[in-house]
Order: C-alpha cells, then sequence, then structure tokens
C-alpha cells in the first residue's frame, strides 16, 4: 500500500512520518499494493486530527479520530479502520487480498449479513427555501431533513453538524 502524508496547520517531522507510515502498513494485509491512503494530520487548538482516506474498488474507506495527542489520534483512527474492515468484512472480501480475513477470529461467523435496511419510510416534498427546511428539522428534532428547494427545484438533504451549525447536500 502507498501511504500519502500530508499537514494542515502544523509541518510533518521524518519521526512522525516513519510513526505514521510504519502504523498504517498493519492495513497492508488487507490491500493490494497499489492502493493508496492518503493521511491529512492537523492540529486546531488543542485538538490533534488525524484522518485516513483510503479509496479502494469504488467504495471509500475512512475514519477520522480527535485527541490531545497525535499519536493516540493515530492509534484511534487505525483501531476504527480495521473495526470497519472487519465488520464489513462480507462486502469487502471479494475485492480486498485473498486471505485477508484468514488469520482473524470471528465470534459470530453466522451473522454475515451486516447492517440491512429495517424500515422504509415515504413522504411528500414540500417545496420549501433553507430557512424553513432548518425550522421544520428543529421542530421535528431530528439530525437531517430530506425537503424539495424551492429556488432550484432539486431535493436537498439539510443536516445538523457536530459543531451546531448546519450543512446542505445538494445534487451535482
Amino acid at each position: 500500500m502507498r501511504i500519502s502524508i500530508s499537514g494542515k496547520n502544523l509541518e510533518i517531522s521524518s519521526y512522525m512520518r516513519e510513526v505514521a507510515e510504519k502504523k498504517l502498513s498493519k492495513l497492508d494485509r488487507y490491500f493490494p499494493q497499489d492502493t493508496e491512503a492518503q493521511v491529512t494530520l492537523s492540529v486546531e487548538k488543542n485538538r490533534h486530527i488525524v484522518e485516513v482516506t483510503i479509496p479502494h474498488g469504488g467504495r471509500i474507506i475512512r475514519g477520522e479520530e480527535v485527541s490531545t495527542d497525535m499519536y493516540a489520534s493515530l492509534d484511534n483512527v487505525l483501531d476504527k479502520l480495521e473495526k470497519q474492515i472487519v465488520h464489513n468484512r462480507t462486502r469487502l472480501e471479494k475485492s480486498l487480498r485473498q486471505g485477508a480475513f484468514a488469520d482473524l477470529p470471528f465470534e459470530d461467523e453466522e451473522d454475515d449479513e451486516g447492517p440491512r435496511i429495517v424500515r422504509t419510510k415515504q413522504f411528500s416534498l414540500k417545496p420549501m427555501h433553507e430557512d424553513e427546511a432548518i425550522l421544520q428539522m428543529e421542530l421535528l428534532g431530528h439530525t437531517f431533513y430530506v425537503f424539495e428547494n424551492a429556488e432550484t427545484g432539486c431535493v436537498n438533504v439539510l443536516y445538523k453538524r457536530r459543531d451546531g451549525n448546519y450543512g446542505l447536500i445538494e445534487p451535482a
């Protein structure tokens, strides 16, 4: 696996680069050699953020961790990525390296289906402006809201971000 490391608001030392590459090489057993992992290390105030993105086989495996120590964030994001890969192993086995899961113990071999759709909801879309969609979402107590944008006529998704602000997803 090829590893591309970049920094945001910090200069990456050769030691940090070496440690990150060594730790990420643990994921080599899952991916073919031509897979590229993009790692972004950043610092915001006292928060050390590590983001890892691995595009592979039309899918994107991504993890992000925040802590007060860059090395702890790196360890945590690697644990998170490995859990994602193992959790979704039945869907990923076809595209990942042969024998990637051979030496890993699994408790529930019978439950290979993973998460599935358990509920379908249908509703009519009412054209509205973004401010009205925010109000509706807040009134419903949801963290996201699907609506038809009155200005564009397109279906949009409004969501509440962790920082308390809102995000808007629009079709391209």
